[in-house]
């Protein structure tokens, strides 16, 4: 059963597609329809939406701009995208951002039941890997495994002895191995093969590492040139590259550690998901020159490392942990803790003063913070008590209802003043978090 919400600014619109799916017979838990790109994040911060399907010239925040923040607070959304222009531009821009179709207004509703039914199948098929065991690996995914040779020089270029970094190149461009970058990080997997309540063979642990080389190729299906291969009996790299264009032209909610930090947050959780195993990830940062990845894979192996001091934390960002603190030598516990609290007491001092801000997002908090946006969600939750943005609803809802009793603003003020786009969405959030609507607050 799958979650999905619709995004329209024309009301009837959006409630005439949440009626075609709720009759349609997919297997759907729950539909929900908003009505500009704000309330949209508000139900993918607070849902777990599996399909979002939005328009794409909406008001305030476009289905695009909307696509790239989905992106980066649930970097495994589905999305199909609706429009009534038939250009190319927005067409490409969708499907650069990974929209599984793009379709013109006035909608075929055949046409868009299949769209959904064609996402929502290829979800079931993973999933369904995992209920089925480890034996149906090969009968699902299709990738053919990567030359043993082809394996060997691609570990040899990130090695620490790889010295002839050219020569390693030029010999895997003869293989259709193409390291043209300029630009490089590495990411490392290692998986979790064994435990405490798990053993698993060496033929077993064969198709899951198989099972894993496979969801890193489909999750880098969008970013041309880069490649997975096996590094360890339990590990997996990858290599990430950019041309100058991509690198310099791409818009801040596009930047490369955005795009890593998605990328590592998806491999983790496609792993777990469809796999059933436990691993961690551990990425670099972004460098120039291919003779730079030995030290890249460096830092990608220090941030595993890192999973040691935070054993309830599994996506690792080098660029988190390169600080004074920590490259003077190994920190003690309570520098450690007394790091985290800085960190956490800072975003939470930042949101004190912006809650009220419409469209603050955790990225513009990390940022202030000069943090990645994923550790940030992590020390946040593991200091405050709560994640991110429960915190900033408390502080939205506490102001608006300390506004409704003590003020005559009216409900679309009170709205405009903590925070929302419209004061139908601030009415449901509202109800939703204390029970009663405002209406029957004041009364």
């Amino acid at each position: 059963m799958h979650r999905i919400l619709i995004v329209d600014d024309e009301p009837l619109i959006g409630q005439g597609l949440s009626s075609l799916l709720a009759s349609s017979g997919i297997g759907i838990e729950a539909l929900y329809v908003a009505h500009n790109g704000y309330e949209a994040l508000d139900y993918i911060r607070m849902e777990e939406i599996d399909l979002l399907i939005t328009d794409i010239q909406m008001g305030a925040m476009s289905g695009i701009e909307l696509m790239h923040q989905a992106k980066l607070v649930r970097p495994w959304i589905q999305t199909i995208v609706i429009s009534a222009h038939e250009t190319f531009q927005y067409a490409q821009l969708a499907m650069r951002l990974g929209a599984k179709d793009y379709l013109i207004k006035p909608l075929d509703g055949a046409q868009l039941l299949d769209s959904v039914r064609n996402v929502l199948l290829k979800l079931e098929k993973r999933l369904k890997t995992q209920e089925d065991g480890i034996e149906t690996l090969h009968e699902r995914f299709r990738m053919s495994e990567p030359s043993d040779h082809g394996t060997e020089l691609l570990n040899r270029l990130i090695g620490e002895q790889a010295g002839a970094s050219q020569e390693v190149a030029a010999q895997l461009d003869k293989l259709g191995v193409q390291l043209a970058g300029p630009y490089f990080a590495v990411i490392k997997l290692r998986l979790q093969l064994q435990g405490p309540d798990r053993e698993v063979s060496e033929r077993d642990s064969r198709l899951l590492r198989y099972g894993a080389l496979n969801i890193a190729a489909e999750l880098l299906e969008s970013d041309q040139g880069s490649i997975a291969f096996y590094s360890g009996d339990a590990e997996l790299s990858i290599i990430m590259q950019w041309d100058e264009e991509a690198y310099e032209n791409a818009p801040a909610s596009e930047s490369k550690l955005n795009r890593l930090d998605m990328f590592g947050r998806s491999l983790h959780r496609s792993v777990r998901r469809y796999l059933g195993l436990a691993s961690i990830v551990g990425i670099s940062q972004v460098v120039q020159g291919l003779e730079q990845l030995p030290l890249l894979n460096s830092q990608a192996v220090q941030a595993l490392r890192w999973s040691q001091r935070h054993p309830d934390h599994d996506v690792f960002y080098y660029g988190d942990f390169h600080e004074d603190l920590y490259t003077k030598e190994e920190p003690s516990e309570d520098e450690l803790r007394a790091q985290h609290n800085r960190i956490a007491e800072r975003s939470k001092a930042y949101i004190d003063e912006h809650f009220a801000q419409k469209g603050l997002t955790l990225h513009e908090v990390a940022q202030h913070n000069h943090v990645s946006p994923n550790y940030l969600s992590y020390l946040f939750k593991k200091t405050i008590g709560m994640n991110l943005w429960e915190y900033v609803m408390k502080l939205r809802m506490e102001e608006s209802r300390r506004l409704l009793l003590e003020t005559d603003m009216r409900r679309y003020e009170i709205a405009e003043r903590v925070g929302y786009e419209s004061p139908e969405h601030f009415s449901k959030i509202f109800k939703k978090y204390y029970g009663v609507s405002p209406s029957e607050l004041k009364k």
